[in-house]
C-alpha cells in the first residue's frame, strides 16, 4: 500500500512536470525558464535543489556520529554558499544575460578556459547526482521490503525524473520544486513533532544531544584539526559557487532584485530547516536506542527510515516518504539538467557550430538522456559509498579548478587568461597530488588545491606584466 501511494505521488510530479513543459519553446526556456521566474519561485527552487538526499539521510547520519563539528560542510557551508552567491555574484552575472556559467569563462578568458571549466563542472555533478540516485534506490528497496533491489530502484528513480526533465527543462524543474518544497517542509515538520513527542518532548531530545556533545561546533585547537575543519567548511561554501545549477536559478529570475534576494533567502532557510532531520535522528536515538546504536555502526543513513517504518503510524510513513522523494527528486532533476546544458552550450558547440535553436534544444535533450545513463552506471558502481561523502567529494573539483578564475575574473581587472589557465592547472595538479599521496592525511587536499590555484592566478597574471615592466625599464635606462 505504501509503495503504491509513493508511486502515485511520483506519477503526480511527472504530470506537473509535463504540464510545465508546454512553456518550453526554445533553449532559453529549457535552460533558464525564459528568465521569467518570480522571487518566490527562485527561493523555492534554490532551497529544493539544495535540500536533497544528503540533507535528509546523509547530514543526520553524520550528525549522530560526530555532532555539529562533523556537518560543517553541509548544511553550514552549503547554505552560506547560496548567501554568498546572492550577495557577491548574482547581480554581476545576471546583468551579463548568459545561458551558462561557462559562457562567463569564455567572455572573460576565452575558449580554452571555457572548455576546461565546463569539464570540471560536469565531472563534479557525477558524484552529486549519483548520491540522489543512490538514495532513490535505497527508498524503493526499503518500501518493497527488499523485493526491489537497490540498482533496480535506482533505475526506476532515474526514469521517473527523466520523464519530465527531458521535456520541460528548467520550467519543469522549477514548478515541481515549488510543489515538492511544500510537501518536504510540511512532511518533515510533522515527522519532527511526532518523533519529539515519542521521545518525551523536544526538551528531552535537546538535553540528550547536549549530553552526547552533539552541539560541539568548533574543532580541537590543534593545527591539523583547524585546517581540516576550515577545508571542510569551504568545500561546498566556495566549491558550489561556480556551478551551473546555482547559476541557472540566478539567471532564471525575472529581475536582478529576485536574482540577488532568492539565493540569500533560500540559503538562510536551508541552514535553518536542515536542523529538522538532525532533530528527528536525535529523537530516534532516544526512542529505539539499541537499534539506532546498531545502525550507527553499520549504516547510520537507515536510522530515520527505520524509525518511521517501525515506530510511526501509516499516515506518517506516507508523509515521510513523500517528503524524502520530494527532496531527492528536486535535487536530482536540477543536477541532471545543469551539466547537460553546459555540455551542449560550451563543449558540443566547439565541434558543431550552432545551426538552429530547434536543433540546439534537441541536442540538450539527448545530452540529458546520455548523462542520466552515465550517472546511473556510476551510482550502481559506487553502491555502498556514503551519500554525504559522495556529495562532499563532488565539490572539491570545482573548488580547486573553477572558483579562483570566477572570483578574480569578476573582481580583479588585472586577471588574465594565462592567470586563469595557471590557476586551473596548478589547482587540479596539487589537489590530485595530495589526494594520491600520504600528504593528504596531514594537510587537506582541497585546501592545498585552492591555495595553489590562487598562486597560479597571481603568478600567471602578474608575472608577464612584471617581466614587461622590467624590460621597459631596461630599455628606458639603455636609452638614457
Amino acid at each position: 500500500m505504501l509503495l503504491t501511494l509513493v508511486i502515485a505521488y511520483l506519477l503526480v510530479t511527472i504530470g506537473v512536470g509535463l504540464y510545465a513543459a508546454k512553456r518550453v519553446k526554445n533553449t532559453t526556456d529549457f535552460a533558464i525558464a525564459g528568465r521569467r521566474l518570480p522571487l518566490v519561485m527562485v527561493i523555492t527552487t534554490t532551497f529544493a535543489t539544495w535540500f536533497g538526499a544528503e540533507t535528509v539521510l546523509g547530514i543526520p547520519a553524520k550528525f549522530a556520529n560526530a555532532g555539529f563539528n562533523g556537518v560543517i560542510e553541509d548544511p553550514f557551508g552549503a547554505g552560506l554558499c547560496l548567501i554568498l552567491v546572492g550577495l557577491f555574484f548574482a547581480g554581476k552575472l545576471y546583468k551579463m544575460t548568459l545561458l551558462t556559467i561557462s559562457d562567463y569563462y569564455r567572455e572573460r578568458f576565452g575558449r580554452t578556459v571555457e572548455v576546461a571549466c565546463s569539464l570540471i563542472i560536469m565531472i563534479s555533478y557525477l558524484g552529486w547526482v549519483s548520491a540522489q540516485v543512490t538514495a532513490l534506490g535505497l527508498v524503493f528497496n526499503l518500501l518493497s521490503a527488499g523485493a526491489i533491489s537497490v540498482p533496480v530502484g535506482m533505475t526506476i528513480g532515474v526514469v521517473s525524473i527523466l520523464a519530465y526533465t527531458l521535456f520541460g527543462g528548467m520550467w519543469s524543474v522549477a514548478l515541481t520544486d515549488f510543489i515538492q518544497m511544500i510537501v518536504l517542509v510540511v512532511g518533515l515538520s510533522a515527522i519532527a513533532v511526532v518523533a519529539g513527542n515519542m521521545a518525551g518532548g523536544a526538551d528531552k531530545v535537546i538535553a540528550f544531544a547536549v549530553s552526547k556533545d552533539l552541539f560541539r561546533f568548533w574543532p580541537e585547537p590543534t593545527f591539523k584539526d583547524i585546517v581540516f575543519f576550515f577545508a571542510a567548511a569551504i568545500t561546498m561554501m566556495l566549491g558550489s559557487i561556480p556551478q551551473q545549477d546555482v547559476f541557472q536559478r540566478v539567471m532564471s529570475a525575472n529581475s536582478e532584485s529576485a536574482a540577488r534576494k532568492g539565493p540569500v533567502i533560500g540559503g538562510a532557510f536551508y541552514i535553518l530547516f536542515a536542523f529538522v532531520p538532525m532533530f528527528i535522528v536525535a529523537s530516534a536515538l532516544l526512542i529505539m536506542p539499541d537499534q539506532a546504536t546498531g545502525f550507527l555502526k553499520n549504516d547510520p543513513q537507515k536510522i530515520m527510515p527505520a524509525l518511521v517504518l517501525e515506530k510511526m503510524p501509516f499516515v506518517m510513513q506516507v508523509i515521510f516518504f513523500g517528503a524524502l522523494l520530494s527532496a531527492i527528486k528536486s535535487t536530482a532533476s536540477a543536477t541532471l539538467l545543469a551539466p547537460s546544458v553546459t555540455f551542449t552550450e560550451n563543449i558540443w558547440r566547439q565541434f558543431r557550430p550552432r545551426t538552429s535553436d530547434r536543433q540546439e534544444l534537441r541536442t540538450m535533450r539527448i545530452t540529458v538522456l546520455v548523462f542520466s545513463a552515465l550517472v546511473l552506471a556510476y551510482a550502481i558502481r559506487m553502491e555502498g559509498t556514503s551519500i554525504y561523502e559522495m556529495v562532499s567529494g563532488a565539490y572539491q573539483v570545482p573548488l580547486v579548478g573553477a572558483f579562483i578564475p570566477l572570483v578574480f575574473g569578476l573582481y580583479w581587472a588585472r586577471a588574465t587568461t594565462q592567470g586563469a589557465i595557471f590557476a586551473i592547472v596548478l589547482g587540479l595538479l596539487t589537489w590530485l597530488l595530495f589526494q594520491m599521496t600520504p600528504a593528504g592525511a596531514d594537510f587537506p587536499a582541497q585546501l592545498a588545491g585552492v591555495l595553489a590555484s590562487l598562486a597560479g592566478m597571481l603568478i600567471g597574471s602578474l608575472g608577464p606584466q612584471a617581466i614587461r615592466n622590467t624590460h621597459a625599464s631596461h630599455h628606458h635606462l639603455a636609452g638614457t
